[in-house]
């Protein structure tokens, strides 16, 4: 191998120019520390003061839940799906608009190391947003842990899942309104209707079967019952879905950098 080359013997992963993909990434949405991890945070807050005060006299709950325990992994999880989806699109769509994507490209990465440097950091964002508003909404609410690998398995496969759709939303747009209509006409509509703020189980029953079909719900479901032991749907249809799910983009990402869709133009 010649010194300095990057490329590894026999077909293996470039780990040097992932973990250097992964580590740019990263360092750039540590530096806007108080946006990254800050704002979420306040957001998800401010929705649980709103709730606590519409509905605290009002002696909601979800069956044995009160309504405010029962929101906290719905809040979460959504903090979580927002943060990895806009890191993911917003950094590659900026390479694009000021063309330096060509720096990305150039350096001998594979499809699949490409794809697993960006994915890889924004699932990194999405779960440590995620800690940050667990940790600010454990100091005003009593939080309860039913299953650990639940909690940790829709996690990770929500926001690998949200990273994923937003590095193909970022490869296919052309500009920036373009990765704003996706989030605000896609994953936010299908975010508030998945059960985030109520459970689906007080739906008329056509309204479940729709809300069944929407694959957010089985991550804010699943990534629910982790926390309280309560679940609306199928927990094994969510682990079967959202493992598909993740493979299928993972692969459509690989082949829409292969091919250089709106990349290379």
């Amino acid at each position: 191998m010649i010194i300095g080359d990057t490329r590894p013997r026999r077909g293996l992963w470039n780990l040097v120019g992932v973990s250097a993909l992964y580590r740019r990434e990263v360092m750039r949405f540590f530096k806007i520390s108080g946006q990254t991890f800050v704002a979420p945070v306040v957001t998800a807050l401010l929705f649980l003061a709103i709730f606590n005060l519409a509905f605290s006299g009002e002696g909601r709950s979800m069956g044995d839940v009160p309504f405010v325990d029962f929101l906290v992994p719905g809040l979460t999880l959504m903090a979580v799906m927002t943060a990895s989806y806009a890191n993911a699109s917003f950094s590659l769509m900026f390479e694009k608009i000021v063309q330096t994507i060509v720096d990305t490209l150039v350096p001998p990465l594979t499809p699949a190391e490409l794809t697993a440097g960006y994915v890889l950091a924004s699932t990194t964002r999405g779960i440590l947003v995620g800690i940050m508003v667990f940790i600010g909404m454990a100091i005003f609410t009593p939080i309860h842990i039913h299953s650990i690998g639940f909690i940790l398995f829709h996690a990770i496969a929500a926001s690998m899942l949200l990273s994923l759709f937003g590095l193909i939303t970022a490869i296919w747009a052309e500009k920036i309104d373009h990765v704003a209509s996706i989030n605000n006409f896609v994953i936010l509509p299908l975010t508030f209707l998945s059960g985030t703020f109520y459970s689906t189980k007080h739906l008329p029953d056509a309204f479940q079967t729709v809300a069944h079909l929407n694959p957010f719900f089985y991550m804010i479901d699943g990534f629910r019952y982790g926390f309280l032991g309560l679940h609306d749907g199928s927990l094994i249809t969510g682990i079967i879905l959202l493992t598909t799910a993740n493979a299928i983009l993972w692969i459509a990402c690989m082949k829409m950098f292969a091919s250089g869709y709106k990349l290379k133009s």
